[in-house]
């Protein structure tokens, strides 16, 4: 007579946990929707928040909340209230619609993806008046810096990886919205010397900026992970603004696709990537702004059939399950690095306005993902 043995505790709990998994990887629109919902929410009610280097919130034109606000255009479309685009509209109205403080600086250029969005829906000149105003200025007046870090006035030009998030899909959106070549030729012009100065085409990866080519971390390259992030967004964010069929779109395509694959090969087995996409064993703690990042680039490949949804919707499942944990039933996202240029630290009950804004990006593929 065959003996049936009684389950252990440990191969029960190996199965329980393996239920569990099973269960939190079924996605589900609605609830897609709901910790979006949750996210946006309380991101504006902290939004005067301090930031995570313990100082006074950043300028409302800065960066970080340009991020954010990228993300909450994407959760207003979804939500369909108008409160959250009268929210960014008083942005731009308090600020008179101009740009932040510098002249060429891409950072600075961010905010403008806002307004050029807002102008898609409201139509009003003075929301893009500013952009095209100083956008024409530096195409007249080009900066002729060199793209080597630490040189004279050198983050006049994309010599960073950040920047190719930042100012880039300005210049996408001015072309498609003024249907005028010189901003599409600028843009190709920079944004192709910046991929032959930081991309690694071993990796397929990119460099923060010069000074990381040759620094190792435990014997690794460093290629930060919200760096590469912003890169990998900013690809979508300038394909969305192009012909799928001309010469311009199949470049970025080129960069997105090489990316992507190396991206699927870097997951953590937990779902997020660590903050040195080379070096896991060494960074084991989440992050979830590079991460975010990489789950809406990876699901609009899906979404818009450039990328093969058997191949990578397992990573976007488990990167999006893992990126929901992360949540807290208040609404805060925590293991946001802090501002940086490299790999660090992380943690649980803190949080970034970008780190918002890249979560509701994710979302909002993931919610089109699973509403088809």
């Amino acid at each position: 007579m065959k003996i049936i043995r009684p389950l252990s505790v440990c191969s029960i709990l190996l199965l329980l946990s393996g239920f569990g998994m099973l269960k939190a990887q079924e996605i589900k629109p609605m609830e897609v929707k709901e910790i979006m919902e949750k996210v946006a929410n309380w991101q504006i009610q902290h939004f005067q928040d301090v930031n995570s280097k313990g100082l006074k919130n950043h300028h409302p034109l800065a960066w970080p909340n340009s991020a954010l606000y990228i993300g909450l255009l994407k959760w207003a479309k979804i939500a369909d209230e108008n409160k959250y685009f009268e929210w960014l509209k008083d942005v731009g109205e308090r600020n008179k619609w101009k740009l932040h403080k510098r002249m060429y600086h891409a950072d600075d250029h961010a905010v403008a993806q806002l307004y050029l969005e807002l102008y898609r829906k409201y139509g009003l000149n003075k929301m893009i008046k500013p952009t095209v105003k100083q956008f024409d200025f530096i195409l007249f007046h080009p900066a002729m810096t060199s793209l080597k870090w630490r040189t004279p006035y050198h983050q006049d030009r994309w010599n960073w990886c950040d920047a190719l998030f930042m100012s880039p899909p300005v210049w996408a959106k001015l072309y498609n919205i003024t249907s005028e070549q010189k901003y599409l030729d600028f843009l190709m012009n920079e944004y192709t010397a910046t991929v032959n100065f930081l991309f690694d085409d071993k990796e397929s990866l990119f460099y923060r900026d010069e000074s990381y080519m040759s620094k190792r971390d435990n014997g690794t390259k460093i290629f930060w992970s919200r760096g590469n992030g912003w890169v990998f967004a900013g690809l979508v964010h300038i394909m969305n603004e192009l012909d799928s069929k001309s010469k311009e779109y199949k470049y970025f395509l080129n960069i997105f696709q090489k990316m992507a694959h190396r991206l699927l090969e870097l997951q953590t087995p937990k779902g997020h990537w660590a903050m040195s996409l080379l070096g896991q064993e060494f960074y084991p703690t989440p992050e979830t702004s590079g991460s975010s990042f990489y789950v809406y680039g990876l699901t609009w490949g899906v979404n818009n059939e450039i990328l093969d949804r058997q191949t990578f919707e397992p990573a976007i499942k488990k990167g999006w399950t893992n990126l929901v944990g992360h949540v807290t039933e208040e609404g805060m996202l925590g293991y946001v690095q802090p501002i940086g240029a490299a790999p660090g630290n992380a943690w649980a009950d803190k949080t970034e306005v970008y780190g918002t804004g890249a979560f509701l990006c994710a979302g909002a593929e993931v919610y089109e993902l699973y509403s088809k």
